[in-house]
């Protein structure tokens, strides 16, 4: 009898953990998603629904003026041609400098390696500082003004290519040793060997990139003074600037306060500027969670 009843109290509490994890899991999921929800019910919603009732789960009033206050002239769109060029130039240049670095770095027959790492890992540390940058990109390099500075600064992170150079290392040399035996040169073990080999990290490392350059607005503060260079993100903050003065400098007169949609244009744009990215996401979904697992097994 006892032989019988342990296999059934431990299905019985297999059972019980598997209903406690499902629960868990799916209330962390609707705390996950509610903030996402409000913010794009709520973009729908009127000024004076949002602040008569704060944030809703359904607004009483619904409307599309914040969209069309947002995509009124062309501003908007000469600002997304903007940010996704330099989105797909940089990210795509910034992936394939830091890999083939960290190939180098990686190598146990390159030159100098150690001297690169260290030379890698100081700018971690020590920066040059704000003057110095501003400098060597305006002047040295000539940049202002160009959708360059907005791409070249950002072209090697340090930190992407040491998650690389530990993937890279996990890879058995022996494949290299192989390659080099078959007559393979270093352009051709690195595109058609080590490259698709390395594609989780790879495509980890592109994720971050492109969220860097999608959503900075740094450089452009810095080295765009020309409008018409001026990505989303920069955009929406002189948009919102804008907004927001004008109603500051108008609040005692309640006409025009109630003009521009504070509330529904911050909500309006986080929608229009996440959009991308959580489109993209779910094609690189299988690659980015092997990627951010890197060291967590022994190869």
């Amino acid at each position: 009898m006892n032989a019988i009843h342990k296999p059934l109290q431990k299905d019985i509490g297999d059972i019980t953990l598997s209903v406690i994890v499902y629960l868990f899991i799916i209330v962390f999921t609707i705390f996950a998603l509610l903030p996402v929800w409000l913010v794009f019910i709520n973009s729908f919603a009127t000024e004076g629904a949002i602040r008569a009732n704060g944030f809703s789960l359904i607004p009483e009033e619904f409307s599309v003026y914040a969209y069309q206050y947002l995509f009124s002239g062309s501003r908007v769109f000469i600002s997304y041609r903007n940010t996704l060029v330099v989105t797909g130039i940089g990210t795509i240049g910034a992936v394939l400098i830091t890999t083939m670095f960290a190939y180098v770095l990686a190598h146990r027959k390159a030159k100098y390696r150690q001297v690169m790492s260290f030379l890698t890992y100081l700018p971690m540390i020590f920066g040059a500082g704000l003057v110095g940058f501003y400098i060597l990109v305006t002047r040295w390099l000539g940049l202002k003004d160009t959708i360059w500075a907005m791409i070249l600064p950002y072209l090697m992170n340090p930190f992407f290519v040491f998650i690389l150079v530990a993937y890279f290392r996990k890879i058995p040399y022996e494949l290299y040793e192989a390659a080099s035996i078959d007559g393979a040169n270093e352009i051709y073990t690195f595109f058609k060997i080590m490259f698709p080999i390395a594609l989780p990290a790879i495509a980890t490392v592109s994720l971050f990139y492109s969220i860097q350059y999608w959503n900075d607005f740094w450089l452009a503060l810095l080295f765009i003074d020309n409008y018409d260079l001026h990505p989303l993100q920069m955009m929406i903050r002189s948009l919102l600037s804008k907004v927001d003065a004008a109603r500051y400098i108008q609040s005692g007169n309640a006409a025009i306060r109630n003009v521009a949609p504070t509330y529904g244009i911050r909500l309006a744009t986080v929608c229009v500027t996440i959009g991308p990215i959580i489109l993209v996401y779910p094609f690189i979904q299988r690659y980015f969670v092997k990627g951010v697992t890197i060291g967590a097994l022994k190869g």
